[in-house]
């Protein structure tokens, strides 16, 4: 009986839409709809039309350089962060809180502040980098093609951050001290100490982060669209995009559920490779166990 809110709740809020959309996804499903209530069966021409567009691989790629870049930027900072913070020193309680601020702001507040901030001509971070003398010009953040993938991986590692040094901070704390005591004891310096006691104890944790990352570095879509809007010229158009644009610019809603479906199915996959590597790897210390 406790388990029938959550299983009722699941079924309502994520079971119903996944179906729903898959449904979408195998019609002619348009604004039309509403008023007609038609939706004509195409079977898989949504998807053959999604997947044979000239946009699909360019999106395809940005999707992959942003996850990437985006992953790269937030674990090693986040973990940098959490090895510093594990140390006890003065305020450390205070700025742990600070740092999370990142992460509490609406993602559209933090988009449009970077968007500010980013601006060729009147953005602060130009500014700042004329009056340090490090540039004659203002840096196309957001209106360059190469440049404007960078500057939302950017704003998406910023946002990120605090989540990966939370997650990684408390895996940090389950860590014996016992087991650094010894390593001093042993010569150990920091980075072997690092290598063999803190990175073999933390990489359950930091496999979490890094698969909770990938799913939610995949459908990042407000941050591009407030910041970018997915250009310029496509630049910044991820299949997270991608799809609300089929689905609500463009209003080709069995389009746009079928870039959504193709998008889940990505998710699934990368969490499959993270599943089985972590299977192979527990088989691996049981067989040496």
């Amino acid at each position: 009986m406790f388990l029938v809110p959550a299983g009722v709740y699941l079924v309502l809020f994520f079971g119903y839409p996944v179906v729903e959309n898959v449904v979408m996804s195998f019609q002619q499903y348009t604004t039309t709809t509403f008023y007609t209530g038609a939706a004509p069966f195409v079977g898989l021409r949504n998807y053959a039309d999604v997947l044979s567009s000239d946009l699909f691989p360019q999106a395809l790629l940005t999707t992959v350089l942003f996850t990437a870049g985006s992953l790269c930027g937030q674990f090693v900072l986040g973990l940098a962060l959490a090895l510093f913070f594990r140390r006890r020193f003065p305020l450390s309680g205070v700025l742990r809180s600070l740092l999370l601020l990142p992460w509490l702001l609406p993602l559209a507040v933090s988009g449009a502040t970077w968007r500010w901030m980013l601006d060729t001509d009147t953005g602060v971070v130009n500014d700042t980098l004329r009056d340090l003398h490090l540039l004659s010009s203002g840096v196309p953040w957001l209106t360059g093609t190469s440049q404007a993938l960078v500057s939302v991986i950017l704003v998406n590692v910023w946002v990120g951050v605090p989540f990966n040094t939370a997650i990684l901070y408390g895996g940090l704390q389950d860590i014996p001290t016992q087991l650094y005591e010894a390593a001093r004891i042993d010569g150990a310096g920091p980075v072997a100490t690092f290598r063999h006691v803190t990175w073999p104890l933390l990489r359950p944790v930091a496999g979490v982060v890094l698969v909770l990352g990938v799913m939610y570095t995949l459908k990042v879509l407000d941050i591009i669209l407030v910041v970018t809007g997915g250009g310029p010229a496509d630049a910044t158009e991820t299949l997270a995009t991608r799809s609300y644009d089929l689905s609500f610019r463009q209003f080709e809603f069995g389009r746009g559920a079928a870039m959504g479906n193709v998008l889940i199915v990505v998710s699934l996959v990368c969490a499959l490779v993270y599943l089985r590597a972590n299977r192979r790897t527990r088989q691996v210390r049981e067989a040496i166990a």
